[in-house]
């Protein structure tokens, strides 16, 4: 264990733990989604609406929530944050028809995004002086450690031993991470509040929601496929449903490392132009993704291309919205940070949607090419953006 491990606060891993658990909570879907739509009797457009209709709740969700929790003491918060998130949960695994899942996954995601929201600023007040970054980091370790473990392994048992196991393993996962909270994470008051006019100013401000837009297209350029991966690996390119969970692996070990490579790109040429090469790599990528169905070698090994640059751009992003919220919206800085978590749901429910329409009328092939059009989409904000931002600078020289 390295020595910024060490000096971590404990509770910062409590978190981490509900961390994997919502980020097993949110992609699950995916990995089941032939077997939900085949027990509950609703065609697999409909069943996907579960990924895009969770992300839109929370995308709609997080912003409000946060401003209203706003002057609360953070560990009562977050407690209740989870013990929502697991019941949310408990009610998707004992759902008997779509209506019932559909509520317990609204009533997740309601819980979803201001846990990350709260939960990153309290870790960084956790962490010693200089090592906020890293804590925030290990929280959202767990997160991406559910996409390369926990996602693919709850896709394995859920399509061998029926897809509400996973579900009751979110919860047994959430109540480890209720106890661990409770028990680790020390009491935290909230911070200074600010007037909530100030912190809505940052949702009408034109550099915000360009940034937003920017990542609500990129981001969101790969779910239209990726919300149907599992039917379009077995029905189009010919997998088993084991060998489509194993890939799930692949993929994930893909996010894990895009998401590192990402964070240095952005690092070392800056958040714009990483942004602009990552998202004319993902179009690239998906392009050929679309050529190549029928091919299962050449799948595999593009398959992982594409997980690296899906969340390869995650922190560009992440970063482009902090940059910009300090430059335009100074004390609204938190309040972006939480229209970015909402951006990068409704990119979520906007590529589920298109995928959905696809699939639908029997298109489910074309789903990669809806990700092209959005990442090449996506430069348009972007280059305004980068323009806004030259002006501004150039402005604050001359002053």
């Amino acid at each position: 264990m390295s020595k910024v491990q060490q000096r971590l606060h404990p509770s910062v891993w409590a978190l981490a733990v509900t961390a994997f658990a919502i980020g097993v909570a949110e992609f699950i879907v995916v990995g089941v989604l032939p077997s939900i739509s085949q027990e509950l009797s609703v065609p697999l457009a409909r069943a996907g609406s579960l990924v895009g209709l969770y992300a839109f709740a929370l995308a709609i969700g997080t912003p409000l929530l946060v401003l209203a929790l706003a002057r609360l003491p953070r560990k009562p918060v977050l407690l209740g944050l989870i013990a929502v998130f697991l019941a949310g949960n408990l009610l998707s695994a004992l759902s008997v028809d779509y209506y019932s899942l559909l509520i317990g996954r609204v009533i997740t995601a309601v819980a979803h995004g201001s846990f990350f929201a709260i939960g990153a600023t309290v870790a960084s007040r956790l962490a010693p002086k200089g090592q906020e970054s890293n804590a925030i980091a290990a929280m959202f370790a767990g997160l991406t450690l559910a996409m390369v473990i926990g996602v693919p392994l709850g896709s394995f048992l859920g399509n061998g031993f029926g897809w509400r196991l996973p579900f009751f393993a979110v919860v047994a996962l959430a109540a480890l991470g209720f106890l661990a909270t409770l028990f680790w994470l020390p009491d935290v008051k909230a911070s200074e509040p600010v007037k909530a006019s100030v912190q809505l100013s940052a949702a009408i401000n034109p550099a915000i929601l360009t940034m937003m837009a920017v990542t609500v297209l990129g981001f969101g350029a790969s779910f239209a496929a990726f919300t149907f991966i599992t039917p379009i690996l077995t029905d189009i390119t010919g997998f088993s449903g084991r060998t489509a969970s194993i890939l799930l692996v692949v993929f994930g070990a893909a996010t894990l490392l895009g998401n590192l490579l990402g964070g240095r790109l952005a690092s070392f040429v800056g958040w714009q132009v990483a942004l602009r090469w990552l998202l004319i790599s993902l179009a690239v990528v998906l392009a050929v993704i679309a050529l190549i169905l029928p091919y299962r070698l050449p799948v595999i090994f593009t398959l992982f291309l594409w997980g690296g640059l899906a969340f390869g751009i995650s922190p560009a992003v992440q970063g482009g919205m902090l940059a910009t919220a300090q430059r335009f919206t100074p004390k609204a800085v938190d309040f972006a940070s939480a229209l970015n978590i909402s951006a990068f749901n409704l990119g979520i429910s906007l590529g589920e949607v298109i995928g959905s329409a696809l699939v639908a009328h029997g298109h489910m092939a074309l789903t990669p090419w809806a990700g092209v059009l959005a990442a090449i989409a996506a430069q348009i904000p972007l280059a305004w953006l980068v323009r806004r931002e030259r002006e501004a600078a150039s402005q604050a020289v001359m002053s």
